[in-house]
């Protein structure tokens, strides 16, 4: 069964720092498009970044610059480092994971059938 478990959120001010993790399982076998998206009350969940089985990445504008995604394929660990964080970034933030299908439309949630729990992340100005 696969279990995705996000950590790492937390409360920062403008312009600072967070690594955000998620813990993947029952993963392994098969190949997977891996990704990260915030949601914030009242709107869509958007997606942020993503990570194919390939090592190829793609960014959200808002992001690109900022946030680095990266997989850890022996510790099984999906990562999201954000740097230069604004109130704008504030969110819950979900790692997602879904069967390899491409190298098109990674931001979509559509995409994406497995979901973690989320992580809160609070950026005060």
């Amino acid at each position: 069964q696969v279990q995705l478990v996000e950590s790492g959120g937390g409360s920062v001010q403008t312009g600072g720092s967070l690594a955000l993790s998620c813990a993947l399982s029952g993963v392994s076998g098969r190949l997977y498009t891996l990704a990260w998206f915030r949601q914030v009350p009242g709107q869509e969940r958007e997606g942020l970044a993503s990570i194919t089985p390939y090592g190829n990445t793609d960014y959200a504008d808002a992001v690109k610059g900022r946030f680095t995604i990266s997989h850890d394929k022996a510790d099984s660990i999906l990562y999201l480092q954000m740097n230069g964080l604004e109130p704008e970034d504030t969110g819950i933030y979900y790692c997602a994971a879904g069967p390899w299908s491409g190298y098109y439309n990674t931001l979509s949630r559509g995409r994406y059938a497995l979901w973690g729990r989320g992580t809160q992340v609070i950026v005060s100005s």
